[in-house]
């Protein structure tokens, strides 16, 4: 069975195993959001997370920005919580702050997004979560 190219299996790994830096978009300080659940995930997983919202909250203990080019650090994921037809951007702004990756949460696609950001150079999932992918593998 071939796995569609925005879900390869080592890009996955990859991303879970070695990225530790991960700037959630649309992440607010509302803990009955989606993208609330998954950082508390990723930082229970020893990543930092790092809130990208136009309101730069200061959420689960790290100071968020307004922007992706706002964060003064080397990014390694973003993680994009918007609408499929809102998200295409922050996978090009990825790409203008040389984000080590991207990664479409669970019923985001963007099919031309994720052939720009991967003429890019840069790798991306779309269409699943971390924490779906983590339960795949049995932890």
């Amino acid at each position: 069975m071939t796995t569609a190219p925005h879900l390869d299996p080592a890009t996955i790994d990859r991303m879970l195993d070695d990225a530790t830096t991960w700037a959630i978009v649309g992440l607010s300080g509302n803990p009955d959001r989606t993208a609330y659940r998954i950082a508390e995930l990723l930082q229970s997983r020893g990543k930092k997370i790092v809130p990208i919202h136009p309101s730069a909250p200061v959420v689960l203990g790290e100071q968020g920005y307004a922007s992706l080019a706002d964060v003064p650090f080397p990014i390694d994921v973003v993680d994009v919580f918007r609408r499929s037809e809102d998200a295409g951007r922050f996978a090009d702004e990825a790409v203008a702050v040389g984000a080590g990756g991207v990664w479409f949460q669970l019923g985001v696609v963007d099919q031309a997004a994720f052939e720009r950001t991967r003429a890019a150079g840069v790798p991306m999932v779309m269409d699943t979560c971390p924490a779906i992918e983590w339960r795949k593998r049995g932890h």
